[in-house]
């Protein structure tokens, strides 16, 4: 659905974009993760067409992002991180402003616009100032006015930004519905753990590269060793840490808090063997594989790219 193939983008004696790829498959909440400065906002941009790149391509339902921008631009809603609201307006008169911008019947808007108020939950504010909304009810009028058109593509870049910890949660149930409605939504955000949450797929940027994209488990497999706990009989826990000691795949075997933890570096077929001798020789009680947290991710990757690079 998205496809960006070998994109860069200079400002100046500022390289923004460094020969930057990835894809966003049909129907997938894909994150953009970085640090500030990382090229996320850029690559938005060129792809809902308010910046051109100085190379390379980009596809949206196979449609060239620079070739074909206004046939882009119906099918790709985008919110920025800081956009302008009409403080005049009622939240309805926002939505039918940029109705009448995509040239949609007034026949249809009303319709359209009472079914965008009950999906971001504003049915109760559909009349009231935009200037009166809180932050958050903002934020989810900006996400209808992106709706207006029924794209099929959404471009959101740091939605949550500034949100409390409610309407971060009334946004993620939100995204959660556009997925089931089959969108497909690129997302950027610092706050990682909630992206996590929301998103099927990954890319980790730093100074724009992408340097890591994937699912999270994807990434993790690759950036990680597996990190098992185990818990044993009392009695057995003594053992088991010396029996683990002895396998080629394992490393930093530990006690910690009543478990025993260790590295893995095997397959999982070569998991399965060790799990099967363990529980045949030991009394082994519960058995928990740990998948690397979106923080985990990001700091790992990040600190491998700088020891590279320096």
């Amino acid at each position: 659905m998205i496809e960006v193939k070998n994109v860069s983008k200079r400002f100046g004696r500022l390289k923004a974009l460094d020969d930057l790829s990835f894809t966003v498959e049909r129907g997938q909440v894909y994150g953009l993760i970085g640090p500030n400065g990382a090229g996320k906002t850029t690559v938005m941009r060129i792809l809902v067409t308010l910046l051109r790149a100085d190379s390379g391509s980009a596809f949206i339902d196979g449609i060239d992002v620079m070739k074909n921008p206004r046939e882009v631009r119906g099918i790709v809603g985008y919110m920025p991180d800081f956009f302008g609201v009409y403080h005049s307006l009622t939240a309805r008169e926002y939505l039918q402003f940029f109705a009448d911008a995509y040239c949609i019947p007034r026949a249809k808007q009303q319709v359209i616009i009472d079914e965008l108020f009950e999906l971001v939950n504003l049915e109760d504010k559909a009349d009231s100032y935009v200037d009166n909304l809180s932050r958050g009810m903002k934020q989810r009028l900006a996400l209808a006015r992106c709706l207006i058109h029924e794209p099929k593509v959404l471009v959101l870049d740091e939605p949550a930004s500034g949100l409390d910890p409610r309407a971060r949660v009334e946004l993620k149930e939100i995204i959660s519905k556009l997925k089931q409605l089959g969108k497909t939504v690129l997302i950027s955000s610092h706050i990682l753990p909630e992206l996590s949450e929301m998103c099927d797929a990954v890319g980790v940027m730093e100074k724009g590269k992408m340097i890591a994209s994937g699912s999270i488990e994807e990434i993790c497999s690759r950036v990680f060793s597996k990190v098992i706990k185990i818990k044993a009989l009392d009695e057995h826990v003594e053992s088991v840490v010396e029996q683990l000691k002895s396998y080629k795949n394992v490393s930093y075997v530990k006690k910690s808090n009543g478990w025993i933890e260790f590295n893995f570096s095997g397959n999982n077929a070569a998991q399965a063997d060790l799990l099967k001798s363990l529980s045949q020789s030991y009394g082994i009680l519960q058995f928990v594989e740990h998948i690397g947290s979106l923080e985990d991710i990001f700091m790992a990757v990040t600190s491998e790219v700088k020891e590279e690079r320096s």
